[in-house]
């Protein structure tokens, strides 16, 4: 996949990031916005316009970490439409797509913080 920011590189309200690419042939592209950003204890962004991808359409993912004490808990969300084309491949793998999704997510937190101090 080729990624490219705006001057935010997605880390302002309002910034893009457009990603496009092709897996087995088939053209992806998605456009997604950052809606809300307050570091360090929420991010949220959704897909603007009408993404092309194969098993979801228009999503919003959301991470909120929640210091408690000498620890911090975080919560990874996605929630997702079915695709405008081919509506019956995101019933039957949209969810299976999505909790990957969060798990790259999660990957990503563990990769910035040792697991023994992080509480999913």
């Amino acid at each position: 996949m080729d990624v490219l920011a705006d001057a935010g590189r997605g880390q302002r309200v309002g910034s893009h990031i457009r990603l496009s690419g092709k897996i087995f042939g088939v053209a992806l592209f998605l456009d997604e916005v950052i809606t809300r950003y307050e570091p360090p204890r929420i991010k949220e962004w959704e897909t603007v316009g009408d993404p092309r991808l194969i098993v979801i359409g228009q999503y919003r993912m959301k991470i909120e970490v929640e210091p408690r004490g000498d620890i911090s808990v975080f919560r990874v969300s996605i929630d997702y439409k079915l695709p405008i084309k081919n509506p019956w491949l995101g019933k039957l793998f949209g969810t299976m797509y999505a909790k990957w999704c969060v798990r790259q997510m999660i990957k990503g937190v563990y990769a910035q913080f040792p697991p023994e101090r992080t509480v999913v």
